[in-house]
């Protein structure tokens, strides 16, 4: 006999993903403590340097700016309680946090998608109508992509996870480091056709930007060839944006065909690699992309730390010249 759970009980699932000794635990804790504390560092670094720079304060950056900021929201939905698990070696979560786990994450990834389509967008108008650029490419322009790209990815997620939160559940484990929609769906007691459907519309949705995005960049590399400075332009703006689209297409797309289609026999190691690498490697990754390969980022960055050391040189040396005039 199946034993079904509805919404009016205290639902607690069991995360299955973790499976370390109490040697290995502190080792894992440690480094995934350090990964979280370099992500949130570089990321901070990039938003700081963009708000607090005025020659920053365009398109590009603007965009950029908001690229970090959905990398650290995205890293905040993972990290805190993976962190927690290791440390207290607990493997649970209640139903309205596994929900919310839901909602952030893949609002972080509808968003993390939706915004490279926009700057791949941005980077057309700016190489292949660089005349027209500022007048497409106003302040108001921008401030309403970047609302339309926040409201867009909330709304895809939260109708995604009120299709997954109305279904009854034959289930409390879940095969994974952390909560997602298709894990929480497999444990359902009827049928899913709907989410199902939901789940490619919004598959095909993506696809659509991403063929905008493939048409964008035909337009941009044909743009490019016409000359020297056309293609030093590209190598140094839509380069990195080229990377990090590759960078999280890829790990995004191991997580949904592994979760969906992968055995769950497999390497338990391999299996936890595929699930978190989208939501580890961008945000960690992007900042230190933009910041190399920007030439006004990364000076602005060296010059910030250049006077940061300065200082402090400063403020050492002053005593030790107080006190050679005092021995004098």
């Amino acid at each position: 006999m199946t034993l079904e759970f509805n919404s009016s009980q205290q639902i607690v699932f069991v995360l299955h993903g973790l499976n370390v000794t109490q040697t290995n635990k502190h080792i894992y804790f440690t480094f995934t403590l350090i990964l979280y504390i370099v992500t949130i560092f570089v990321n901070l670094i990039l938003i700081v340097t963009i708000f607090l720079e005025k020659m920053l304060h365009e398109p590009m950056y603007l965009f950029l700016c908001n690229l970090c900021i959905n990398g650290i929201y995205g890293a905040s939905a993972f990290y805190p309680k993976i962190l927690y698990d290791l440390l207290f070696d607990s493997h649970v979560i209640t139903y309205p946090g596994c929900m919310t786990q839901i909602l952030v994450i893949y609002s972080f990834a509808f968003c993390e998608f939706t915004s490279l389509t926009v700057m791949a967008y941005d980077r057309y108008v700016a190489i292949c109508k660089p005349l027209q650029y500022h007048s497409i490419m106003t302040t108001r322009k921008v401030w309403t992509l970047l609302l339309l790209t926040w409201l867009f990815s909330w709304l895809e997620s939260s109708i995604g996870m009120g299709l997954t939160a109305r279904l009854p559940l034959c289930g409390l484990d879940i095969d994974k480091l952390y909560c997602s929609n298709w894990a929480v769906v497999k444990l359902s007691c009827v049928d899913t056709t709907l989410n199902n459907l939901y789940g490619l519309i919004a598959t095909f949705s993506h696809i659509s930007q991403m063929i905008l995005i493939l048409i964008s960049y035909v337009n941009i590399i044909k743009a490019s060839l016409r000359s020297r400075a056309e293609r030093k332009k590209f190598m140094q703006t839509c380069l990195p944006h080229l990377i990090t689209l590759t960078n999280f297409t890829i790990s995004l797309t191991f997580d949904v065909m592994f979760a969906r289609y992968g055995s769950n026999t497999s390497l338990l190691a391999l299996r936890n690699i595929m699930a978190v690498e989208f939501l580890v490697v961008p945000p960690l990754v992007n900042p230190i992309i933009y910041g190399m390969k920007l030439t006004r980022i990364r000076n602005r960055v060296g010059q910030m730390f250049k006077l940061k050391v300065n200082r402090h040189w400063t403020e050492d040396m002053r005593p030790m010249g107080k006190c050679r005039s005092e021995g004098n």
